[in-house]
C-alpha cells in the first residue's frame, strides 16, 4: 500500500495513537498509518466531517462497529479500537502490510488462473465468518483485499450493514464502488450476503482479466450496465467463467453460497496448479484403469512363469504341453515332455488339462495382446510386459512383490498333512494294543481253590 506524507490538515494523534503516514483517502474519511505506545501499528480511519454531524449516521455506524467486533476470521483485518463518541469518529485495524488487489493487477496484469483461484477461495472462507457474524461488507473491491505475506485479507468494514440494521443507502444515491455494486444495491433494496457473492465474483473477474466485467465509463453508466447487462467474461479463464458468472446473477437466488464457492474455488486451484485437465481428480494421481479380463489374464500368466520357471518360449503347440502333441517323437515332443514333468511343488492338477483351460485362464478373446496365432499356424504364448524392468529380459526374480500362492498345492499338502497325523497316531494306538495283553499274562494270580461241589460223595470218617 502506497503511503504519502501527512498534510497540514491531517492530525498527527487520534485517541491514543501516533500518525505516521496517510495510507488513502475514501468515500468516508481519511487512512492513516498509526501505532501504539507498544509499537503495534494499526490503520486508523477517520470520518469526514459532513458524516460526523449526521446524528443518523452515527447511530448507524455505531451498530455496525458493534457488529464488525464479532467477526472473527483469519482473512480479514482484525478490529482493534473505536471511537464512536469524538467530533469526527473513527476506528482503528490491525495493519496488513502488502500491496491491495488492485495495485498488483495494475504492476504484473492479470493473474494466473490458478492463483486467482486461490486468492478466490480464501476471500470466500472470510466471507463466511463476516457472514456469520450477521455482517455484510458491502463494498467488497480489488482496492479493499490486502495480499499480506499470510494470504488474502478483506479490509475497510465502515459502510458494512448488519444484520437487522437499515441500509446506509438514501434516495437515488448507491454506496460503494460503481462495476462492483450488486443490483439489490443499486436499486436501493435490501443486501444480504448473496450481495457480497456478487462483488467477489466481479473481484475474480478483474483479477483474471485486468479490467471489471461492466467495462469503463461514468458511474451512471457503470450503474446501468450492472442492473440490466450481462457481465463480459471473454478474458477469464475455462475452468473460471462458469463460477463468475452464477456469482454475477442478477438475482441473488441463483448466486451460490459462500460455502460452495470456497470448496469450489479450493478444487478449480489445486487441480490448476498440477495442471490436470477439467474433470480430473484432485486428491490422487491419475493412473489408467485396467480391465477385469485383461488383470486376470497377467495374474494367471504370471504364476504359470513361476510355475513352470526358464522353460523355453516356442511358437509349436508342442511347447506349451498342447493337447494332441504328447506322446510323439521330435525335438518339440521332447521338450514338452519336460515342460509337462510336474515337480514336486507342483501337482497335476494345475497343469492345463486336455481340452479344458485352466480355472484362472481367460478366454481366448480376453487375453492380452500378443498372444494370437502366429504365420506358422502355431501360438505364440501372452506374455505380458514384467512390470520390474530388470524382469524385462527373463532376469531372475531377486526380490520386490512374490507369486501368489496356489490355493490348489495349499490344500493337497493339508490333506497330506492330515493324512499322515491320523496314520501315525493309529500307528501308534495299534501298538499300544498289542503290547496290552501280553503285560497281562506276565503278572502272578492267585492259586485257584475249587469249591466242593455237591455231587462229590464225602468220604466216610476213618473209624
Amino acid at each position: 500500500m502506497a503511503m504519502m506524507r501527512l498534510r497540514r490538515e491531517d492530525p498527527r494523534v487520534v485517541g491514543s495513537f501516533r500518525l505516521h503516514r496517510r495510507l488513502g483517502a475514501g468515500g468516508m474519511g481519511v487512512v492513516y498509518l498509526g501505532s501504539d505506545r507498544r509499537g503495534q501499528r494499526v490503520a486508523l480511519k477517520v470520518i469526514r466531517p459532513d458524516l460526523a454531524e449526521d446524528p443518523e449516521f452515527r447511530s448507524r455506524f455505531a451498530r455496525e462497529v458493534s457488529a464488525a467486533r464479532r467477526i472473527r476470521g483469519g482473512c480479514t483485518a482484525r478490529l482493534v479500537a473505536a471511537d464512536l463518541e469524538a467530533d469526527r469518529p473513527w476506528f482503528a485495524t490491525q495493519y496488513v502490510p502488502g500491496p491491495s488487489l488492485h495495485d498488483k493487477v495494475n504492476e504484473v496484469g492479470p493473474l494466473p488462473v490458478a492463483q486467482v483461484a486461490s486468492i478466490g477461495a480464501a476471500l470466500a472462507e472470510g466471507l463466511v465468518a463476516v457472514h456469520e457474524a450477521g455482517v455484510v461488507h458491502r463494498d467488497l473491491k480489488p482496492s479493499n483485499i490486502l495480499l499480506s505475506p499470510k494470504g488474502p485479507r478483506i479490509i475497510d468494514f465502515g459502510i458494512a450493514w448488519a444484520t437487522g440494521a437499515s441500509t446506509l443507502t438514501h434516495v437515488g444515491t448507491a454506496v460503494g464502488s460503481p462495476g462492483f455494486l450488486a443490483p439489490e444495491q443499486v436499486r436501493g433494496a435490501a443486501v444480504t450476503p448473496a450481495t457480497d457473492v456478487f462483488s467477489l465474483g466481479a473481484t475474480l473477474a478483474y483479477a483474471a482479466t485486468a479490467d471489471s466485467p461492466f467495462g469503463q465509463g461514468s458511474s451512471e453508466v457503470m450503474l446501468y450496465r450492472v442492473v440490466h447487462e450481462e457481465p463480459q467474461l471473454h478474458g477469464v479463464h475455462a475452468a473460471l467463467a462458469p463460477l463468475v458468472r452464477a456469482c454475477l446473477a442478477k438475482d441473488p437466488e441463483d448466486r451460490p453460497s459462500t460455502v460452495q464457492l470456497s470448496l469450489r474455488l479450493r478444487e478449480i486451484a489445486a487441480r490448476e496448479a498440477r495442471g490436470l485437465p477439467e474433470g480430473a481428480a484432485t486428491g490422487a494421481a491419475v493412473r489408467p484403469t485396467r480391465p477385469a479380463v485383461g488383470r486376470r489374464a497377467e495374474q494367471y500368466a504370471r504364476q504359470r512363469t513361476a510355475r513352470d520357471g526358464d522353460r523355453p518360449s516356442s511358437g509349436s503347440r508342442a511347447s506349451r504341453g498342447a493337447p494332441g502333441r504328447r506322446g510323439r517323437g521330435g525335438p518339440d515332443a521332447a521338450k514338452g515332455a519336460v515342460s509337462r514333468t510336474p515337480s514336486r511343488n507342483t501337482p497335476s492338477r494345475n497343469t492345463p488339462s486336455r481340452g479344458t483351460p485352466p480355472r484362472n485362464t481367460p478366454p481366448r478373446s480376453a487375453r492380452p495382446a500378443g498372444g494370437g496365432r502366429a504365420a506358422d499356424g502355431g501360438r505364440t504364448p501372452a506374455r505380458p510386459t514384467p512390470r520390474h524392468p530388470a524382469r524385462a529380459a527373463g532376469a531372475p526374480r531377486t526380490g520386490g512383490r512374490r507369486p501368489a500362492p496356489n490355493r490348489h498345492l495349499l490344500r493337497q499338502r493339508l490333506v497330506v498333512f492330515v493324512t499322515v497325523t491320523l496314520l501315525v497316531a493309529l500307528g501308534i494306538a495299534a501298538a499300544q494294543g498289542c503290547q496290552g495283553p501280553a503285560r497281562g499274562l506276565e503278572r502272578p494270580t492267585a492259586p485257584v481253590v475249587p469249591d466242593p461241589s455237591p455231587e462229590e460223595p464225602s468220604k466216610p470218617p476213618h473209624g
